[in-house]
């Protein structure tokens, strides 16, 4: 047992004394943010299961949204049994998954669909399910061989072999990426640390995406608290490269419509993945219109292949973001225009924004369209009466 800890500890020593590759993760996906589902929001370990995962898979093609570009369907913890097997590799729980990983990746990838898996770097993950720390290769072959094309990968229980020995996660987490490239596969490799050691200037050489915080929950402060330290990071945003503001909360019945709109176009226009957590069988008709949105636009803002975040701007004589604080004005590039964004943050408000105030726009009449509500116009200046927390969505583009 010693002997093997020093070769772990060996190998990490290694990982530690080299710099970080320059190059930014080139592993053929995720280009743009991920679009899709998780099961932790929807049941926790109750929904990690192959039924729950082929109704999701289903109501995707059922509801439209795979036609929208919802490709992911992605089991998160308690999908293992509690012990490796006798050769060490990771094993389904059969009661869960009859068919294994493998028989259930062949049945959503004939729905056109795409499967996610669930690790942890440390020890165990979260819900003390085997973590991948000195199996990462053995794990990155079992996954690619089961046909995974989405690895999620937490940050439990890394204290004893890591944290405490003074080995901090950009360290750390390229073995899974290495591991990862190796197999040859195309998996979107999903960072979940929790927004530690600045995950947002290095995650881009080992992730697709990476968590900006810590776990959101199913509440507005929760919801408004996140996008704004999201926006403070926005240029760290790149094709195949992305902050993470982690699951959605919509559908899963305390948000607001309202909040739900800005939910929704928050993450959209600061790009990240949009990865729903709920039951998707039994979505309110108000939910389904957010996540599709009628005219499309939220979500192609989403997956505008310049893939810059949207972030805050001051218009004259207003004040200023404060550090914490949801703003109420967000602007961003896209490839052929740009998008800015009003949130009734405080509560009721009517939001008015001069283009000449805009970064990337200025003077001239330009035209635009309100994405939620499909209304269109020309002019100099956009302005919305909002209820309490709801959000405008404008896409702005020089007039023809």
């Amino acid at each position: 047992m010693l002997t093997h800890l020093s070769v772990l500890l060996g190998a990490v020593s290694a990982v530690s004394s080299r710099s970080v590759p320059e190059k930014r993760l080139d592993n053929g996906v995720g280009r743009t943010p991920a679009l899709g589902w998780n099961s932790w929001n929807q049941g926790g370990c109750n929904a990690a299961t192959a039924a729950v995962v082929l109704n999701t898979a289903q109501a995707f093609i059922d509801l439209g949204l795979k036609e929208l570009g919802y490709t992911y369907v992605n089991i998160d913890d308690c999908w293992s049994l509690k012990q490796r097997n006798s050769s060490g590799h990771l094993v389904a729980d059969p009661a869960k998954f009859p068919q294994g990983i493998d028989g259930l990746a062949r049945a959503v990838h004939a729905k056109g669909l795409k499967l996610g898996l669930y690790g942890d770097a440390g020890t165990l993950t979260c819900a003390l399910y085997p973590g991948s720390y000195g199996s990462e290769q053995k794990d990155a072959d079992t996954i690619a061989a089961w046909g995974v094309d989405y690895w999620k990968f937490d940050n439990c229980l890394t204290e004893q072999v890591y944290t405490n020995k003074g080995i901090k996660s950009p360290e750390y987490y390229p073995v899974m990426r290495d591991a990862l490239l190796k197999t040859g596969k195309p998996i979107l490799f999903s960072i979940c640390q929790w927004g530690r050691d600045e995950v947002w200037t290095w995650g881009g050489k080992v992730g697709n995406s990476w968590r900006m915080s810590e776990d959101i929950t199913n509440d507005w402060a929760s919801v408004s608290s996140i996008a704004a330290r999201a926006a403070t990071m926005h240029e760290y945003a790149a094709p195949g490269e992305f902050n993470d503001l982690d699951m959605m909360e919509l559908g899963n019945g305390v948000l607001t419509e309202a909040e739900e709109r800005a939910h929704f176009g928050l993450w959209a226009i600061m790009k990240s993945p949009i990865i729903m957590g709920t039951d998707m069988t039994k979505l309110k008709e108000s939910t389904l219109k957010v996540i599709k949105n009628k005219t499309q636009g939220i979500l192609a803002i989403n997956q505008d292949p310049l893939g810059k975040a949207a972030t805050t701007f001051t218009p004259k004589d207003q004040a200023g973001p404060v550090s914490g604080k949801l703003y109420k004005y967000f602007a961003g590039p896209l490839s052929d225009g740009v998008v800015v964004g009003l949130v009734a943050a405080d509560g009721v408000a009517t939001l008015s924004v001069n283009f000449t105030d805009v970064p990337g726009l200025g003077e001239g009449s330009f035209e635009w369209t309100e994405l939620y509500s499909g209304k269109t116009g020309t002019g100099t200046s956009v302005s919305q009466r909002l209820g309490a927390h709801d959000m405008a969505v404008f896409k702005v583009v020089t007039k023809k």
